[in-house]
């Protein structure tokens, strides 16, 4: 139980909406290229459904259980539930008022988004008219909907829904009767894209759909069409304790999933009072649950109209990672780790050393075990191929794939399987926990002996989202961490209690009690007079321990900066509370996702990076990794990073006491605005610039061709 009152901290559900708003807030920023704030706007929505499916799911869920425990800023699940529709209601609102704009503006640089036939050319509608009966009425299916057992839409996915009117086909006599029919939007692009005249159109394929419903519904009269979607609850958790296959009962995780109960129902604007009641009553959904929305639904399928070839300069330039000037690929990366520590930083520098690492320890004899933790990857990875590479190769390979990453289940459940066939040895996460923690090790037989070569991450292994978080991570081969993350192997993919660990902290055991000693370390030091000082970023602060020790901590005059991306539950710059603390948020091209912690300790500074967050749920209910930096080149290279964060005044957030934001743009009171990430990109481009201005020329002789080539 805090000591600190409910009044002290932000409810976790409205300050995650309030880190969308600032997502949001780049879609309606003028100064930014408009397919830019397309893309913003489309990330803005996909957050929002899942926000949707798991979080009011889940308060819908506790609510009609009459569950009456209160949150950490005194609200009862009904409470957060009541203010966080009403949120959702203002944010929605938002997104197509700002979708109204931006498509205006795409349409006077020739790019035009289609709401009605009579905004296309002539040759443009016939070509609409040719991809309807080529691509799309073969593939769509009309599907009867009276009643919640005739048909279950798919969440998210757009439909089609038709009022119809039997006429007097075969000289038919009988009462017309009305009846309803759906066609989902699925399996086929949801924005067809048609050159003429000097523009570009982009029409929406229900619309198309509903031009040529006369050609789907031939002998029916159509009294009326609207689109809708559901978004169906998704906070349907594995009860690991009742699971005897985790793979099989996974799968049926999936399947229900697709079956929840409705939490949204979306409607197209101008759907009548009798279509509205025939989708009510066809779903079996409250009034509540209906939402009007004036544009095209589903606004992150708009992520296709900005992933379109061409129209480049309506973009931001592409922010390409540099080759890490630490590293030369050319050279074995075995080589280089025995001789120091190697820091990065992603994606201003590229990902390529960590893929070549795992393709080097697959392909080298000497090394005889790769071990490693997986919880998202791509779906071609070639991390995933590499390992597999090594199991066939004879190496001994353990993967502990994680299969509860949400939304990701079906992928990882793949890539186990993938990896099973190859002969290497798969474990399926930790039997309570998520694996979380990111970590791979490469045993190498040497001269010396066996030589454990360990990565150490903030992100996942995964080389295509490596190129839009940023992230940090090292190579070492230092003893103690190779005992360290053996020790930490042994016990994820084992049943053994994990050994005490030297150097490396690990949740569920010993990360928020190490964060917090470190805290309260700060908090002495100041209490005597001394320079305190912490620095935190991270992607979401709620766990009450770690905020409360910041809270003693602020008012014993430790100076404390939090970057905190998304989620945060502390007030800072509350009198007699944390007038001390900073809070600052950073939205920009690249997704901020790397964890590192700076305590001051008497000017030793001391570094660590982890792939936790100070939640509840990553200190106590995943395994993770916390992971000092040694090394004195590493930690001045993450120092750098970390210190940058908090100069930013182009595209940080300051968060007020009220739990609004404010962009900091208005703190650099007509001095050049500071952007932290267009500062690391250029940093990354200039130390690669250098390393090969002062690489020696190398003179390569063409070899002798051989006989009968």
């Amino acid at each position: 139980m805090s000591k600190f009152d409910k009044v002290s901290y932000i409810n976790r559900e409205l300050s995650w909406l309030e880190f969308n708003q600032r997502v949001l807030n780049e879609a309606s920023n003028e100064s930014i290229p408009i397919l830019e704030r397309l893309k913003f706007l489309s990330i803005s929505a996909s957050n929002l459904d899942e926000f949707t499916m798991v979080r009011i799911g889940g308060l819908k869920i506790m609510t009609a259980l009459r569950r009456m425990r209160r949150d950490a800023a005194g609200m009862t699940p009904a409470q957060q539930l009541d203010a966080v529709l009403r949120r959702v209601t203002r944010m929605v609102s938002d997104q197509y008022g700002i979708y109204s704009k931006i498509r205006d503006s795409l349409e006077s640089s020739g790019l035009c988004i289609v709401s009605a036939p009579e905004e296309m050319s002539a040759s443009a509608r016939e070509k609409v008219k040719a991809d309807f009966e080529e691509k799309i009425f073969p593939v769509i299916s009309a599907v009867r909907m009276n009643s919640p057992d005739e048909f279950h839409p798919r969440g998210l996915v757009p439909h089609c829904a038709f009022l119809l009117q039997s006429g007097n086909k075969f000289g038919e006599k009988k009462q017309n009767t009305k009846s309803l029919a759906v066609v989902p939007i699925d399996g086929i692009e949801r924005f067809y894209a048609v050159t003429s005249a000097g523009k570009t159109y982009f029409v929406p394929v229900e619309k198309i759909i509903e031009w040529n419903a006369g050609r789907i519904f031939e002998g029916m009269k159509i009294i009326e069409c609207s689109q809708f979607r559901i978004i169906r609850n998704a906070d349907i958790e594995l009860r690991e304790e009742f699971s005897a296959d985790l793979v099989a009962d996974m799968l049926e995780v999936l399947a229900d999933r697709g079956m929840s109960d409705c939490v949204r129902l979306e409607v197209g604007a101008g759907a009548s009072v009798e279509m509205l009641s025939a989708l009510r009553r066809g779903i079996n959904m409250g009034y509540s649950d209906v939402h009007i929305v004036d544009g095209p639904l589903a606004l992150k399928s708009l992520m296709s109209v900005y992933s379109m070839p061409g129209f480049n300069e309506l973009r931001s330039e592409v922010r390409e990672p540099a080759p890490s000037a630490d590293i030369d690929l050319k050279t074995s990366l075995f080589s280089q780790i025995s001789q120091r520590d190697i820091g990065l930083v992603h994606p201003y520098e590229s990902f390529d050393p960590v893929v070549m690492f795992v393709r080097e320890a697959a392909s080298d004899p000497n090394v005889t075990a790769i071990k490693q933790v997986l919880y998202r990857t791509s779906g071609n990875s070639p991390i995933v191929e590499a390992l597999c590479d090594a199991a066939l190769a004879g190496k001994h390979v353990t993967v502990l794939v994680e299969l509860k990453a949400r939304f990701d289940e079906a992928r990882n459940i793949a890539q186990a399987r993938r990896l099973e066939e190859s002969g290497a040895h798969v474990v399926y996460g930790v039997r309570g926990l998520k694996t979380h923690a990111k970590v791979c090790m490469a045993v190498r037989r040497e001269k010396r002996g066996f030589v454990r070569y360990v990565h150490f991450g903030t992100g996942n292994y995964n080389e295509k989202t490596a190129k839009i978080y940023s992230d940090a991570g090292f190579f070492t081969c230092r003893p103690e961490f190779g005992r360290d993350a053996s020790d930490v192997f042994n016990a994820i993919t084992g049943y053994s209690q994990p050994n005490t660990l030297r150097f490396l902290d690990m949740a569920p055991f010993s990360i928020r009690n190490k964060l917090i000693e470190r805290i309260e370390a700060e908090t002495e030091r100041a209490a005597c007079g001394d320079k305190a000082q912490i620095m935190m970023k991270m992607n979401s602060l709620s766990d009450t321990g770690i905020i409360d020790a910041l809270y003693n901590a602020s008012n014993s005059g430790v100076e404390i900066l939090l970057n905190v991306r998304g989620i945060c539950c502390l007030r800072p710059g509350v009198p007699g509370l944390s007038e001390n603390i900073t809070v600052i948020s950073i939205v920009d091209m690249f997704l901020e996702h790397a964890r590192i912690f700076m305590f001051h300790d008497g000017g030793r500074n001391l570094l660590y990076i982890s792939s936790a967050d100070a939640m509840h749920r990553n200190l106590d209910r995943r395994v993770e990794l916390m992971i000092p930096v040694l090394d004195s080149a590493v930690k001045r290279k993450f120092m750098e990073t970390l210190n940058s964060y908090f100069k930013d005044t182009e595209k940080a957030y300051k968060l007020n006491p009220d739990g609004t934001y404010s962009p900091r743009r208005a703190e650099a009171k007509g001095k050049s605005l500071f952007r932290c990430q267009e500062y690391l990109w250029q940093k990354a481009q200039r130390a690669a610039s250098s390393v090969e201005r002062t690489k020696p020329t190398m003179l390569e002789p063409y070899r002798k061709i051989s006989e009968g080539r």
